[in-house]
């Protein structure tokens, strides 16, 4: 890719995130492919030039081209790797084939893959080493990005001048993003907050009050900074859009497919109908954070209770009288 140049620029996963992503690289003067493995989506959008399956209302930017057609991502400068964090090496042997060794691959999700502990970075790592990891993440929902409605997110990557070279081919007004080289203090952030959400939502749903909700986000931020620091994450990435800044935007909305799941479970619904038929990232991420946790020797309750919760170890009613009844201590 050469100065002149629009970069090539091709979004693996058209859910509402996906596409709201190929939108803003569109308007940022990308040519942008859109993948859908299943080819009747992507033909379907073709002939729309709309998501009506996952963002409807919505229309696709002009230079937007769908396709179910993997090899497209052989022609990319950055790739846009938006599957679920527990699909992210599937994703990756998909595309062990077809991508070119140095095209950096910017995963969207949000979590910690299960059974290995290994962050999404240290995934695509062990399975595209020749191909550098990123990770975008921040206070951002869907509808509001691909409405072009102000946004900022952090673009993290191991070396600084590719962070700067992704946010500069994805950067618009409406999309404000940050570079940082802190790749695990990015991730920790969107990994735990999602957990966290869950809790507030509990919370809201079981109708503890606005207070109770606030010292929620409080006590958690808390956890997720002792969390970051055993795994060395910079307190300012922490303190910042990944970290605090998408913890109080998760914690508070029911737009949030995790805040929503925690409402229903607050609610009286069952673990296995709570989620509505949606991903909810933090139910994947709980049970891995609290063994990582633990090994680390961190101590992090409210992730402990969301986790014993969706394992069917305690009713809601039990967490809640567990966190109550914990001993008064210092806050710091």
């Amino acid at each position: 890719m050469t100065g002149s140049d629009k970069p090539k620029i091709v979004v693996l996963g058209a859910g509402s995130w996906g596409t709201a992503l190929a939108n803003v690289a569109a308007r940022a003067g990308a040519s942008v492919w859109l993948w859908a493995r299943d080819p009747a989506h992507a033909a379907a959008m073709a002939a729309d030039r709309e998501n009506r399956k996952r963002l409807p209302g919505v229309a696709l930017e002009s230079s937007v081209i769908p396709t179910s057609e993997v090899a497209v991502v052989g022609e990319a400068d950055i790739v846009l790797a938006v599957a679920p964090a527990q699909a992210v090496r599937q994703l990756c042997v998909v595309l062990r084939p077809v991508v070119r060794a140095g095209t950096p691959i910017a995963l969207c999700a949000k979590g910690i893959e299960r059974g290995t502990g290994l962050f999404l970075s240290d995934v695509v790592r062990d399975c595209l080493p020749d191909n550098p990891p990123a990770i975008l993440s921040g206070p951002s929902f869907a509808t509001d990005v691909a409405r072009g409605l102000p946004t900022a997110v952090t673009l993290a990557a191991g070396d600084d001048a590719l962070a700067r070279r992704i946010v500069a081919a994805l950067g618009v007004p409406s999309f404000r993003l940050y570079h940082s080289t802190d790749v695990r203090g990015v991730e920790i952030g969107g990994a735990a907050k999602n957990v966290l959400a869950i809790a507030c939502g509990i919370a809201a749903g079981r109708g503890l009050g606005s207070s109770a909700g606030a010292a929620l986000v409080a006590r958690g931020f808390a956890e997720l900074t002792r969390f970051g620091r055993a795994f060395g994450a910079k307190p300012d990435t922490l303190m910042g859009l990944s970290g605090l800044g998408d913890l109080v935007l998760t914690c508070g909305s029911a737009q949030s497919r995790n805040f929503s799941l925690g409402l229903a479970l607050g609610r009286g619904e069952s673990v296995e109908n709570a989620s509505g038929g949606k991903l909810a990232e933090g139910a994947f991420t709980a049970s891995v954070l609290v063994e990582m946790s633990n090994r680390m020797g961190v101590e992090m309750p409210i992730s402990r209770s969301v986790d014993d919760v969706l394992a069917g170890r305690m009713s809601v009613a039990e967490a809640i009288e567990a966190l109550l009844m914990r001993p008064s201590k210092s806050e710091i």
